[in-house]
């Protein structure tokens, strides 16, 4: 909950909620999680080496200052 008051999203707008990750394989996380993003449905197929790669691209775009429509859409759903 505190990640999302400090991104200033509403868990609302989580559109995809991919797990990565050992923990992420716990069932009781799995519902927790679950639970907490109103029921959606959990993406549990990603290879958590492919989500790490993605994640640290757009990172370091972002730090260099990369404002592209490629860039946004991923904040925005549409990557």
């Amino acid at each position: 909950d505190k990640d999302h008051r400090d991104a200033k999203l509403d868990k609302a707008q989580a559109h995809d909620i991919v797990l990565v990750g050992g923990s992420t394989r716990i069932p009781k996380i799995q519902k927790v999680l679950q639970d907490f993003f109103n029921g959606n449905e959990l993406i549990k197929s990603i290879n958590p080496f492919v989500a790490v790669a993605y994640g640290a691209a757009v990172l370091a775009a972002i730090l260099n200052g990369d404002k592209s429509e490629q860039v946004q859409d991923f904040f925005n759903g549409k990557e």
